[in-house]
């Protein structure tokens, strides 16, 4: 490795004592997509463009995400704005997607996935999975 960086004139003297942050998270969650489609469907499309499968827990940074990512983004009767990643997820807030969806559907899926996740400490790194 040495000899490479010497040929490509790479300084690797201070690369040891960087630490990388974490990419794998630290529990996997199979969301049940047939039980909440549209809720699915939303979290998919915005992992495909881009977004984090991975939901590092904050709940008391909730509040402040959800003002941040639904501002600007108006209410639509009969909808509900759905936001991922969530604004209990660190790297919600600003940046999120939002897709409108049906009440039922929302609501079910964020009290199953607040259920599912009830026991982990905020810090946690939760990677939603779907088969």
């Amino acid at each position: 490795m040495a000899l490479g960086a010497y040929y490509f004139d790479i300084d690797i003297s201070s690369k040891s004592d960087q630490v990388e942050p974490s990419t794998e998270a630290d529990y996997s969650l199979v969301f049940p997509a047939d039980r909440y489609p549209e809720t699915g469907a939303h979290i998919q499309d915005a992992i495909r463009s881009g977004h984090s499968a991975i939901c590092t827990i904050d709940r008391s940074g909730a509040e402040d995400n959800r003002s941040e990512s639904l501002k600007g983004v108006p209410t639509k009767k009969g909808f509900d704005r759905d936001e991922w990643p969530m604004a209990m997820c660190a790297e919600g807030g600003a940046n999120a997607d939002i897709e409108y969806i049906s009440p039922k559907d929302n609501r079910g899926a964020g009290s199953w996935v607040g259920n599912q996740l009830e026991d982990y400490s905020d810090g946690s790194r939760v990677e939603f999975i779907f088969q």
